[in-house]
């Protein structure tokens, strides 16, 4: 407990990893597709790493929202303005040029990536950090129209605050249903701090309410944390059913049905869908038929093209789960791997941490955290013996509270790190 707890404290006070510097010459260029937190992470560190190289950002929007601490949107206790960051910094203290464009194309013979508005830019290296899309095709009746109306929020944004709206104007003793996704999907433990989040609203302004999750799987991520937190804070409002993932839908009527054959019925209806890659990914033939990005875990280069490398939640780097803190981690070490290889130095062994908070109620947060490295043979990604954990089942109610802050601390932190 001690030593998870001071693990917690270290990346709630700083996230920030030191690399090299290098500086063996010039004309050296790297184009960094999409500007979420692995590639603002990758662009700021390789450009920390070695300033002769010329680093491009490219990225269709302005600003990012980030996910995580998303949930607290549907909570009430956070504005959606408050997750929300530009490139600013980026550009001004770290010397990125940013491009606000869309990547539709990246050629690995001619090393050229090719955006909606035109532009052309060569790269020795190119890192790609597309996020995820979503396999609707999962679900019957469900695709992108209909998530307008009944929102997966899985990216934040407008989905988020059409979600919020909808649990508002619910009427008290309504039903909200959210159909978590199968394995592997972005931050695992989402979906459940999003079933508190939206009791933690509903205890407070519509208490005769409930919230039922629907999920393929058995298990899921701070489990038993969850159960707790629940019986704690919601005796009766949150149902959770195992192995009863959504497989069809009657948007009209805001209905589903499961695996198991079973109807349900919502007032507010929450449905976040398979996952795979983002778009880009498949338009440069970088996934495979998991729908993923098979990488290098060394350097996160591509075993399909050359001199192409993926980071974040596309890519394959089990046990590495896909979440932000995973994310930045990921970026940092495939900086350095891109800053030797430009530079002909040995490439060193990466270490990877990951760390999590949910915050489930009032006062009230769990977390769990992970250290990985790679194998003896070099070939996949390991945890190491021992690392890691989550809260204590035993924690006290003084110590859930202590986490809340912890949260808050590691959000501005993990987030000046990569923005600022």
């Amino acid at each position: 407990m001690s030593t998870r707890r001071t693990f917690l404290k270290l990346i709630a006070a700083t996230s920030t990893i030191s690399l090299p510097h290098i500086a063996l010459g010039a004309g050296k260029k790297v184009v960094v597709v999409g500007g979420g937190t692995a590639g603002a992470t990758v662009a700021k560190y390789l450009r920390r790493a070695d300033p002769s190289i010329e680093v491009t950002l490219i990225e269709k929007n302005a600003s990012y929202v980030t996910c995580y601490m998303s949930n607290e949107v549907l909570g009430g206790d956070r504005d959606l303005e408050s997750l929300r960051f530009n490139y600013n910094t980026l550009q001004s203290t770290y010397g990125v040029n940013v491009v606000q464009d869309e990547v539709i194309a990246i050629d690995p013979v001619t090393h050229t990536v090719t955006t909606k508005n035109g532009g052309s830019y060569n790269y020795d290296r190119c890192v790609v950090s597309p996020g995820i899309d979503f396999r609707y095709d999962s679900i019957e009746g469900y695709d992108a129209n209909v998530a307008e109306n009944i929102p997966h929020a899985w990216k934040a944004g407008e989905q988020t605050l059409t979600l919020r709206a909808q649990l508002e104007t619910m009427s008290d003793g309504g039903t909200v249903v959210i159909a978590a996704p199968p394995n592997p999907y972005r931050c695992p433990p989402a979906p459940y701090e999003r079933a508190s989040q939206i009791a933690h609203y509903l205890k407070q302004h519509k208490p005769s309410s409930k919230v039922i999750i629907l999920d393929p799987k058995t298990s899921f991520a701070k489990k038993d944390l969850f159960m707790q937190a629940w019986n704690d804070l919601y005796p009766n409002m949150i149902e959770w059913q195992s192995g009863e993932g959504v497989t069809k839908l009657d948007a009209n009527n805001k209905t589903v049905i499961t695996s198991g054959g079973n109807s349900y019925q919502s007032d507010v209806l929450n449905i976040i869908p398979a996952q795979k890659a983002g778009a880009i990914a498949f338009a440069a033939d970088l996934t495979d038929d998991t729908g993923w990005c098979p990488i290098d875990v060394q350097t996160f280069e591509s075993t399909r093209h050359q001199d192409i490398h993926v980071i974040g939640d596309a890519c394959t780097a089990s046990p590495l789960p896909k979440s932000g803190f995973a994310a930045n981690s990921e970026a940092k070490a495939c900086a350095a791997a891109i800053a030797a290889l430009l530079n002909g130095q040995t490439i060193t062994s990466p270490s990877f941490s990951n760390g999590c908070y949910s915050i489930v109620g009032t006062d009230y947060a769990i977390s769990i955290v992970g250290i990985y490295r790679l194998a003896e043979d070099g070939k996949s990604i390991i945890t190491v013996p021992g690392s890691g954990g989550t809260s204590s089942i035993d924690a006290t109610a003084e110590q859930r509270k202590l986490d809340v802050q912890y949260a808050y601390g590691w959000y501005n932190n993990f987030t000046r790190d990569i923005f600022k």
